[in-house]
């Protein structure tokens, strides 16, 4: 046993419209492709609240377009729409890595969110790295001590960035090694660093999902 706590992952809604965001992005979701709220719901293992909470984030999003018969239509993405969601997001999760280190944050969940991370990959077990990939960064979140900054980070959540290069294996060792190199900075306290390197971490990742769109 190696003593590790359980891993704390997004409220429903967020995972809902962490999903459907990733299912947009990648075009497993097509635009103009109808979804209705029961049937999301079903296929995502959740109640129909968080689907219609989900819908209204993306909504603001302005990835789906609301329909009165309580569904919605997915509208188009493009180069520009993802340069612009990445861009916020890495202004975002930068700064909240400057503020851990400027509180003297407790860092033993994004500690613990590594450590399991390497468990995992340890046993050939890539497929779990999802959760360890969406806790590490909602514990920076949650560590930051800004709960607006929080609620705007895990509106904007889309799971794993994986372009079209890269087997899941491959894509969660190089993350991977890459938190690390974020919560060695955050150890040291070195706001500018834990910057720098939260925010060449999600500009990579914002490179992958657009060989998707080359």
């Amino acid at each position: 046993m190696l003593g590790l706590k359980p891993i704390q992952l997004l409220p429903a809604r967020e995972r809902v419209a962490s999903a459907l965001r990733k299912a947009i992005i990648s075009k497993q979701i097509s635009e103009g492709e109808v979804l209705a709220l029961e049937t999301t719901a079903q296929e995502l293992g959740v109640s129909v609240t968080p689907v219609r909470e989900a819908f209204q984030i993306l909504s603001r999003d302005g990835l789906i377009d609301l329909k009165q018969n309580k569904g919605a239509v997915v509208l188009g993405i493009n180069e520009t729409t993802i340069r612009e969601h990445y861009q916020v997001r890495a202004a975002l999760e930068s700064e909240a890595c400057a503020l851990c280190c400027e509180m003297g944050a407790d860092l033993d969940a994004i500690h613990n969110c590594v450590e399991s991370a390497q468990e995992a990959l340890d046993q050939d077990d890539s497929g779990s790295y999802s959760n360890y990939n969406q806790s590490f960064h909602y514990e920076i979140w949650k560590a930051s001590g800004n709960e607006k900054l929080k609620k705007m980070l895990s509106e904007l959540w889309n799971g794993l960035s994986m372009g079209v290069k890269s087997t899941a294996q491959e894509y969660a060792v190089k993350s991977l090694t890459e938190h690390k190199e974020i919560l060695e900075a955050l150890e040291k306290r070195d706001a500018d660093q834990a910057r720098k390197r939260m925010h060449r971490h999600i500009i990579r990742s914002m490179e992958d999902v657009l060989t998707r769109y080359r």
